[in-house]
């Protein structure tokens, strides 16, 4: 199976490319844990989507430091940062700009002149996304799949690279609107952060209960972590275990021969063919992080649930039984193991 399409590169430059990769990874975490306390997976997560080029949805509850590790994450990695708080009132152009009209003091002439919003960042921070109307969340649209925006039938690039982290309240549904599946789609993970254990929870307040003021430091550039973007790109990946990745997403389709008979009793939808695409894809970081040079089924199987938590639509069968999504997706890893001996 051919899995990489990618010019060829002298075995030394890919050595220290994959060497420095490591190392900005290890300095990554140990910048981000001077100011976060705990929430490995989440933060792992959060260093595939960008190491890939993907998107993130954060899921928590207020206090759990969401906007926090957003900012750090942006200031370790020496990216631009812009944060949007979403309210109901934000309109579209708050979020990409517009253009204004402007006049020239000498010949008094007037013209139209852009004034670019804040998507225009390396790292856009949509926080509490689920707080303002469907006709402005869609205007991420266009940005989170095409890089660009258009604004009066004008179409801007965004800065590469370019991700949009955003996060909302899982409890607090008043005054909120459903993320459309559309955009969701859109989005690598769905990573939910939980609550710290007692002694993470004594860090926190030893670490932001005094004088010391923690700050990350700059660990990496823009350019560099375009260059980890087509790095990870060139992971190997084994047919049988794209295959599985490939199984494992049909599985959550109610209507596929494959499915077992809890998915078609509880799955209205299943994922698409972008959850292969991106289960394949961060699986190829994550090895790379783990210190390996090919994608495992334990990949597949670790990225599994916050892949698809947010792709699959359940009926009024799971409600009834109350159900979520990841009780269905840990069924479906239980149905389906890894081959043996891989």
């Amino acid at each position: 199976m051919s899995t990489i399409a990618t010019p060829q590169i002298d075995s030394e430059t890919l050595r220290s490319q994959v060497v420095r990769f490591r190392e900005v990874q290890a300095e990554i975490v140990r910048q981000v844990h001077r100011v976060i306390v705990g929430q490995e997976e989440v933060l792992e997560q959060v260093m595939i989507a960008l190491f890939v080029g993907g998107h993130c949805l954060i899921t928590g509850l207020p206090g759990t430091a969401k906007t926090l590790l957003v900012r750090t994450i942006a200031h370790t990695l020496g990216l631009a940062f812009k944060r949007i708080q979403f309210t109901p009132d934000l309109m579209p152009s708050d979020i990409t700009g517009t253009d204004i009209i402007e006049e020239d003091q000498a010949s008094g002439r007037r013209t139209w002149t852009f004034v670019p919003g804040p998507i225009f960042a390396n790292i856009l921070l949509a926080d509490e996304i689920n707080r303002t109307p469907p006709k402005t969340q869609s205007a991420l649209l266009e940005a989170m799949q095409e890089m660009a925006c258009t604004v009066r039938g004008n179409n801007y690039k965004l800065p590469a690279p370019f991700f949009v982290l955003a996060t909302q309240n899982p409890i607090e549904l008043e005054g909120t609107y459903p993320l459309p599946e559309a955009q969701l789609d859109r989005f690598l993970f769905n990573t939910v952060l939980d609550y710290l254990s007692a002694e993470e929870e004594m860090q926190v307040v030893d670490l932001t209960t005094t004088t010391h003021v923690s700050e990350a430091s700059p660990v990496t550039t823009p350019a560099e972590v375009l260059e980890f973007q087509r790095l990870v790109r060139m992971v190997p990946i084994a047919e049988p275990v794209a295959r599985y990745a490939i199984d494992m997403v049909r599985a959550t389709r109610s209507r596929d021969q494959s499915a077992p008979d809890f998915v078609q009793k509880y799955v209205n939808y299943g994922a698409s063919v972008r959850a292969a695409q991106f289960l394949v894809l961060a699986s190829k970081a994550r090895a790379l992080m783990k210190n390996r040079y090919h994608v495992s089924y334990e990949d597949i199987r670790a990225l599994y649930t916050p892949i698809l938590r947010h792709r699959i639509l359940l009926n009024f069968h799971a409600e009834s039984d109350r159900l979520r999504q990841d009780d269905i997706l840990r069924k479906l890893l239980d149905w389906k193991p890894a081959p043996r001996g891989e």
